[in-house]
Order: C-alpha cells, then structure tokens, then sequence
C-alpha cells in the first residue's frame, strides 16, 4: 500500500502528478455562469470534491458578479494547498491542520474566512464486521490516514492514540488520497480508517462503525485560505472580498433551505439524495473572520502537532491571518 507522505513542500511525486493534471485542465474549465475563458487575470477558485462550489451555486450566490473565474476541484487539501502555492488556484478551503502544515513548509497564504465544523463530520473508522471495538484495539494494527500527514483526520487519529495510550510506535500509519482510500477501504484492504466528511458517511452508510469522532479533539475548522500573490493583486482581493461576502449569503441559505442544498450537493458530488442530506446536516454553515477563539484553538493544534515532530517549524497562527476581507460576524 503505498505510502503517500509529504516530504516537506511541495508534496509527493503523486501529489505532483494530481497538481499537473489540474493545471493542465484549468484552461477548459468553463467560467461559471457565462460560459467565458478566464484568459486577463481571471479569479480561479480551488475547491475540494466541489463541495464550496455546491453551496454557491445551490444558492445561486454567483449570479451576476462583475469578474471572471473558474472552478478547479481536487480530491483532498494537500494537492489543492499545492496548488495554492504553485499559483494554480488563488483560493483554497481546507482543514486548519492542513493549512498549518503547508505554511510551517513555506506555503504563502493568508486565512481570510473560518468556519466551525461538527465533531462528528471526522472520524477514525472500521468495517462493520470488524473485530476491532475501540482504538486500543489498534495496536499492532495498520491505519490509513486521508489525505495525508498534517491532514485533519491524522491530528485526530494522533490524539485518539495518545488518549487510548496507545504508543505511536505501536501502530502502522499509511497515507492515501480519500478517493483511493475509499476504494481501498471498501474492498475490504484497510483495517481501520482516519477519514472525515463525505468519504466518512459514505463509508458510514454502508455500515462502516466510528471508533472516535472528533468530539473533544478539535479544532474542526475548515479555513478559506488565499495565496499571497493574489491577495497582492488589487482586483483579484477585491474579487476574494466578494466571493467570501456571497459565501456568507450561500450559508444562511442552506440553513434555511437543507433539501434544496442537499440535491445540488448530489448533483455535484455524485452522491445519493440520502446521503446528501446526512452531509449537509452535518455541517454548521457560519462564516467569520478569524477570531481570538479560532486562533487559540488553532495554535493549540499546532503547538501539539509540533510535539508530535509533524511540522518543519512551529508557527504563529495569527502571523498567516487576515480578518479584513470579512467582518467578524456571524454568518
């Protein structure tokens, strides 16, 4: 099974791979809406699975903007944080672990906009005719983490370890992007699983059992990062300004309106209507700017992921914020 670390930043040799074919697609991907090329400086929106892109067209939040852009939608954070470096995309959703890590590696970004996730949306899981009941049951055993070190769903496997005393020493931790994971893991390959979000339920919803959730662990953010560069661009940030205020908008109307999201976010992700609804009642759509309470449960995380020598260098959460894109309020 193949191991997929980050060695430093950029990523992996198959992280590259991922990068380059997504690059290499950005040039026919349609501009949302008008059908346009984003050629001059247009906006490029990273998402991961389409999920960022479901909610702002599930409410039509898009419609009618005065600037170009495009979607580019990849499988997990860390190709997606590569290609935020590498000048693919300009923006970037992903977890507050992932974030961390690509900065202590030299990423340049700012986080603009914060949102609380539910516990439960993270999970370390297993078969549902597995012998193994509890994560003390995993020593001596193999668990592939999504997507890959640093990743939110790794944090959460170290301190359910750490809390069961389970020695890390003790267990043999893997790598795999979520999609390949979920082949893997539904065939039968992987013993236990450190996953979150739709791979999570998904593998829920065909019987899977959750060993631990993320009750308790934290910090279960997902950030919307932007690089440096565009940030620097006066129009793109004035663009970036206006996609999060119109995210803002999306997320007060999914919590209003969970069916009609909950088929849009099918229709992206290629996931049945139940299973949709499962997910999108899992989420706590309010986005904020980064806040005392984001930056101390993130430099908590941090500072304990930098004990567990998985960072190159620590870091100062607020040195990689910028709260003035958006107002410090509820979405």
């Amino acid at each position: 099974m193949a191991d997929t670390t980050m060695a430093g930043f950029p990523f992996s040799s198959d992280r590259r791979g991922v990068l380059a074919g997504a690059v290499a697609g950005l040039g026919a991907l349609a501009l949302g809406g008008c059908g346009r090329a984003t050629s001059g400086g247009g906006l490029v929106l990273g998402d991961q699975v389409h999920l960022m892109q479901a909610k702002l067209e599930a409410a039509h939040a898009l419609d009618g903007v005065s600037y170009r852009y495009t979607w580019a939608s990849f499988p997990g954070a860390a190709p997606l944080l590569e290609a935020l470096n590498a000048g693919a995309v300009d923006t970037a959703p992903a977890g507050d672990l992932p974030v961390v890590l690509a900065v202590a590696a030299g990423c340049r970004l700012k986080v603009v906009a914060v949102s609380s996730n539910a516990p439960e949306s993270m999970g370390v899981i297993v078969p549902g005719n597995s012998p193994i009941r509890r994560i003390a049951d995993l020593a001596g055993k193999q668990v592939i983490v999504s997507s890959a070190r640093g990743s939110i769903a790794h944090y959460l496997l170290l301190e359910a370890l750490q809390e069961a005393d389970v020695p890390l020493d003790k267990v043999k931790i893997g790598f795999m992007l979520p999609t390949e994971a979920s082949a893997a893991f539904a065939s039968g390959q992987i013993a236990a699983w450190a996953t979150f979000g739709l791979f999570q339920a998904r593998a829920e919803a065909a019987g899977a059992r959750v060993l631990r959730d993320g009750r308790g662990i934290g910090p279960g953010y997902t950030l919307v990062t932007a690089s440096d560069a565009a940030l620097a661009n006066p129009d793109k940030r004035r663009a970036i300004g206006d996609v999060l205020i119109r995210l803002q908008r999306a997320n007060t109307w999914a919590r209003g309106h969970l069916d009609q999201y909950a088929q849009v976010y099918a229709r992206q992700t290629g996931v049945d209507g139940a299973l949709a609804r499962t997910l999108v009642a899992r989420e706590r759509p309010a986005l904020t700017a980064p806040d005392d309470a984001f930056l101390s449960a993130v430099q908590h995380a941090a500072d304990r992921f930098a004990e567990y020598g998985m960072l190159p260098r620590r870091v100062h959460v607020p040195d990689f914020c910028d709260s003035t894109l958006l107002t410090a309020r509820a979405a």
